[in-house]
């Protein structure tokens, strides 16, 4: 083989090989521009759903306490110490009572929780009736007892006499009497209703 003929060769296989690596590097080139991203292997959070409020624990102590008003001595009031009452219209032993509708209103029975306790006052005294709705009434000495609506806060007698007709209750479930207040007096409150109707509400 001459040795022009040798030299055209080897030429043409450079020009060739320089044209696959220049493709090769362009291939390179475009594929790096826009890499493909590996997916991850990290697992979503899962959510954990939160814990319900718990309820608050019912209030303990006893649903019958005894306190000492100046004018009354000592009267019952309720876990929370409100004045608790009793109403003439209502019977000794009575196993319903005689306040409902419009009376209940002003006069809200004193509710009895599921086991009756008392502090002061002797337990075996202490007993329930069952109202038309069904809920549980406190008795003592087997009269029903009330709250009085006007009454705002612990200690408040405001129902004391009122109509001649509902008494705070002493331990012993009597009627509450002070030699300064008359069995006919009606407390003078502007929330008083007309007790025109001889029930005191």
């Amino acid at each position: 083989m001459s040795a022009i003929r040798r030299a055209g060769m080897l030429a043409a296989s450079g020009a060739a090989v320089l044209a696959f690596a220049t493709a090769c590097g362009s291939s390179g080139h475009s594929s790096s521009s826009s890499p493909t991203p590996a997916p991850s292997t990290t697992a979503p959070a899962t959510p954990q759903p939160s814990s319900p409020a718990q309820p608050s624990a019912p209030a303990t102590g006893a649903a019958l306490k005894v306190a000492t008003d100046a004018k009354l001595g000592q009267i019952v009031t309720d876990s929370n110490g409100f004045t608790l009452y009793r109403f003439d219209h209502d019977t000794a032993n009575t196993t319903t009572s005689a306040c409902t509708g419009s009376c209940a209103e002003l006069w809200p029975a004193a509710t009895a929780p599921s086991q009756p306790t008392g502090s002061g006052v002797n337990s075996s005294m202490i007993g329930t009736i069952t109202r038309a709705d069904g809920t549980k009434q406190l008795t003592l000495n087997g009269w029903p007892l009330y709250r009085y609506a006007p009454d705002a806060k612990p200690g408040d007698t405001k129902g004391q006499g009122f109509s001649g007709i509902w008494w705070a209750v002493t331990p012993t479930g009597g009627k509450a009497m002070a030699s300064s207040t008359s069995p006919s007096t009606v407390p003078s409150t502007p929330s008083s209703p007309s007790s025109g109707n001889g029930y005191g509400y």
